[in-house]
């Protein structure tokens, strides 16, 4: 039997005793010391650990992903995150001394102190991830925080739950299941900061809610992420790399390659080199595809939207150059990359959010960097070139949340830059130190001696 998912009607009285209770704690939890946050950091990353066969078992029924790929994303990321922030607390909090400049004898400083009670909404495409990550920058920062996972993975709200409840006192952190009525309770709440990761159209609901109490917001969102290959960069390599990037989470990443310009004479060998690429990952010595080594689309109506693209685009004259096998049945949709598309097809309209990658060619760099200028700001960038000067071109002329140069997502791994969009890919960064800052107000403190 399956269980009834709480609306915000089941919860109204829940959801309002919790926020009063961190609203009134958070004043002690802001004085707590490094030590103490790192207390419960350390308890949280435990109870992490200890459910993680719980964990992986509830994210293989909510989305299928491959074992590797969960334990990788959902358990030791998640606990990595922990250990960093534990690790770096003590510096973080530091607060930065400053000389006056109108009498040096005097002392400033900008001492970090936390937001007070925030609402962290995470994402399905990696959704313990992508949640206890912001959870322990928050906690790191001294904050309290009221968190909702998606609807769309059940099982993995459940667990998320559990280790929410063990590792925490409800006027600390608390964790709402629910359909999406909640997020919506949730958001009239006056919070002091919001953290929300997902689609751009869902990003600009919760920051037109924010807006009602001028709530500060980071928000995580996606875009169509562009490649850009020139004539100096290995076309094996690349070829490698886009076929794993699009099939890391059946390439549901926001940051996931979206679209790939190439020069003509390059076409037909990227083409080649991806099929072989996906023909060797996810197909047996038999030809068999092997379905357990790929994640499923989240769900039939995410499915029907993809198709509804790859169809609209066969049909205006793109040709299937790899792939092009959409199972409905399992909602599985094998690594596909289009070729001779254009602008007019809403695959290179809507960002794709699934294994399907279309190719332009182009003659010249500028041709490549006008088409970027005259669309949204991408979460990511992908530079494919050997040549300086193309790079520094690409770089000064186009903006994006992050560049990777000569490889994928290595910008979003190092924890030691910031990870965020720009304007419609979105708002803030987080990440490591960025992590911390994100859930901080950096306060001006002046001492006349």
């Amino acid at each position: 039997m399956t269980t009834p998912v709480p609306t915000a009607a089941d919860l109204s009285g829940e959801i309002q005793r919790i926020f009063a209770l961190q609203q009134d704690h958070q004043w002690a939890v802001k004085a707590s010391t490094a030590a103490q946050r790192k207390e419960k950091l350390a308890k949280l990353k435990a109870v992490v650990e200890a459910h993680t066969d719980a964990i992986i078992a509830a994210v293989l029924e909510d989305t299928r992903k491959p074992v590797g790929e969960i334990r990788v994303t959902e358990v030791l990321n998640v606990v990595g995150n922990i250990q960093r922030n534990i690790d770096n607390l003590d510096a973080w909090m530091t607060p930065t001394e400053v000389t006056p400049s109108m009498n040096p004898a005097d002392r400033a400083q900008i001492i970090y102190e936390a937001r007070g009670v925030c609402l962290i909404l995470g994402p399905w495409n990696f959704p313990l991830g992508l949640t206890l990550g912001p959870v322990a920058a928050a906690i790191a920062a001294g904050n309290t925080c009221m968190v909702k996972l998606t609807d769309l993975c059940p099982a993995t709200a459940r667990v998320a739950a559990s280790i929410i409840s063990e590792a925490f006192d409800e006027n600390e952190v608390a964790l709402f299941e629910g359909d999406v009525s909640v997020a919506t309770a949730l958001l009239d709440l006056p919070f002091n900061h919001i953290f929300f990761t997902g689609s751009t159209r869902v990003g600009k609901i919760v920051m037109a809610a924010a807006a009602k109490h001028l709530t500060s917001v980071t928000l995580e969102l996606g875009g169509k992420s562009p490649v850009i290959i020139d004539d100096s960069a290995d076309i094996n390599q690349i070829a490698a790399q886009l076929a794993a990037a699009k099939q890391f989470n059946g390439g549901q990443a926001c940051i996931s390659p979206d679209y790939v310009f190439v020069k003509e004479d390059k076409k037909a060998a990227l083409v080649e080199g991806f099929k072989a690429n996906v023909q060797k990952n996810l197909y047996d010595e038999q030809g068999q595809f092997k379905k357990d080594s790929i994640a499923q689309i989240v769900n039939a109506a995410n499915f029907a939207r993809v198709k509804g693209m790859f169809d609209d685009a066969v049909e205006k004259g793109a040709t299937v150059a790899a792939g092009g096998v959409l199972e409905e049945a399992d909602l599985t949709i094998h690594p596909t990359m289009l070729t001779d598309v254009t602008p007019q097809m809403k695959i290179l309209q809507d960002e794709i959010f699934a294994p399907v990658i279309p190719v332009m060619t182009y003659e010249n760099l500028d041709q490549a960097i006008d088409y970027i200028q005259s669309r949204d700001k991408p979460l990511a960038l992908y530079v494919y070139s050997n040549d300086e000067a193309n790079v520094e071109k690409v770089l000064s002329e186009t903006s994006s949340g992050g560049v990777t140069v000569n490889g994928v997502f290595s910008h979003y791994l190092e924890n030691n830059l910031p990870f965020g969009g720009v304007n419609h890919s979105g708002m803030g960064s987080y990440h490591g130190y960025f992590g911390f800052k994100c859930f901080s107000h950096e306060r001006a403190v002046y001492r006349h001696q």
